[in-house]
């Protein structure tokens, strides 16, 4: 491998931070090298949800070949549910389509895609300028160090330090065959005694199952029979066209013991696993996203909601927002232009999130929010909303109040 030259910033990551970041500074003109170290056709790990807010915001997105969602089935940890029909409808991507999609983006704009693994170690000379290597020798320099390799970055560790495994979340699952795909229901299922929600996001060609929750609080073992007795409950109910998909507390820890469901399914899944950040308060008040010389974008940065693990929209917002700063000359300016766009809700929702996984009346607040929202249609209203990402943390307890005291 020969050595790749100079450039204005190097971006380490391709996937949606990163190569969103990259098209738009190689529109305005900057020499950009966007660094993709996974083996190809790799794809991250994730459910792929993008919120119907991203995609008014980037409508592009839409041609990357996702499939777009309209209803969604929400399970209570006890078992109870309520079907949402979406005003505003999301989309579930393949991870390897939409990297792909964004990254060939960034192509066209002028970024040099360069297929190369890199060193943490990064050395910074005299005059400013960064230097990365590769494996094979190669190197390359720039005057600005960009990390959008994900929550677990060895960049991020070295520029803003490391984060404790409290502010980590853990999500798990398997993909599957998608046999007709037409009917196949978007859900997603509260869990009992874990802070977190087990999906299905039926995707163009297969579905992706999976299992967020706390790392401080992981227990694979448990929550892996928990996930097996929900894919085998999925199509179960897909088959017999009726019966609920998710028991709740009365089927927790057990798969679905010998089923003929669960035994295709563990013939044909394919397991991934993935962390995210799920930043605390105090931590995103002093942990800095951009420094002399460097940024954090994304993940790498700790931008997902602490509640639900979506940092798709603020991957992009990140990226755009740090474009911005760095093509107006003030790369720096970064750090308070995503304080002030998303800062206050990403902080809104770090506050909320145990209260979100906690008790109310009596009952685990989930519980209790499924319950109201099938008498109410205001109530279902909101849950709508907050699926789409339109409704956020900051104004959503006011936003309850005012539409459960409105008459049915």
């Amino acid at each position: 491998m020969k050595d790749g030259g100079e450039f204005d910033v190097l971006i380490v990551g391709a996937g949606p931070a990163g190569s969103l970041a990259a098209e738009r500074l190689a529109e305005g003109g900057a020499r950009v090298a966007l660094f993709d170290g996974r083996p190809p056709g790799d794809a991250k790990p994730c459910g792929g949800g993008v919120t119907s807010k991203a995609l008014k915001a980037w409508p592009f997105l839409l041609e990357a070949g996702g499939r777009t969602i309209d209803e969604v089935e929400m399970y209570a940890p006890g078992g109870g549910h309520v079907r949402l029909k979406l005003e505003e409808p999301f989309a579930i991507y393949s991870r390897r389509a939409l990297d792909s999609y964004l990254r060939e983006r960034a192509r066209r704009a002028g970024a040099e895609v360069i297929a190369a693994r890199v060193s943490p170690s990064a050395e910074r000379g005299a005059d400013g300028a960064w230097t990365l290597r590769a494996r094979g020798g190669a190197s390359w320099t720039g005057r600005l160090l960009v990390a959008a390799d994900g929550a677990n970055s060895p960049f991020a560790r070295k520029l803003a330090g490391p984060l404790a495994n409290s502010e980590m979340e853990v999500a798990f699952g398997y993909r599957t065959p998608l046999a007709g795909g037409e009917d196949a229901p978007t859900v997603i299922a509260f869990l009992p005694g874990w802070a977190g929600y087990a999906w299905a996001f039926p995707r163009l060609d297969h579905i992706s199952f999976g299992i967020a929750t706390a790392q401080d609080a992981f227990d694979h073992k448990a929550l892996d029979r928990m996930l097996w007795g929900f894919m085998a409950g999925y199509y179960r109910a897909r088959r017999d066209a009726g019966g609920s998909i998710w028991r709740g507390a009365a089927g927790a820890g057990r798969g679905a013991g010998g089923d003929e469901a669960e035994g295709e399914l563990r013939r044909v899944a394919e397991r991934y696993a993935a962390r995210i950040p799920g930043l605390a308060p105090e931590t995103l008040d002093r942990r800095r996203a951009a420094g002399d010389g460097w940024a954090l974008l994304g993940d790498a940065a700790g931008f997902a909601d602490p509640v639900t693990g979506e940092g798709i929209f603020y991957a992009l917002r990140s990226a755009e927002l740090f474009a911005e700063a760095f093509l107006a000359g003030d790369a720096e300016a970064y750090e308070r232009a995503w304080r002030a766009d998303f800062g206050r809700e990403l902080r809104r929702a770090a506050q909320m999130r145990r209260r979100f996984y906690g008790s109310f009346w009596g009952g685990p607040f989930t519980d209790r929010m499924i319950k109201f929202a099938r008498a109410h249609p205001g109530i279902r209203r909101t849950l709508r909303e907050l699926v789409g990402g339109e409704q956020g943390y900051v104004g959503l307890k006011r936003a309850l109040a005012r539409r459960a005291l409105r008459p049915l």
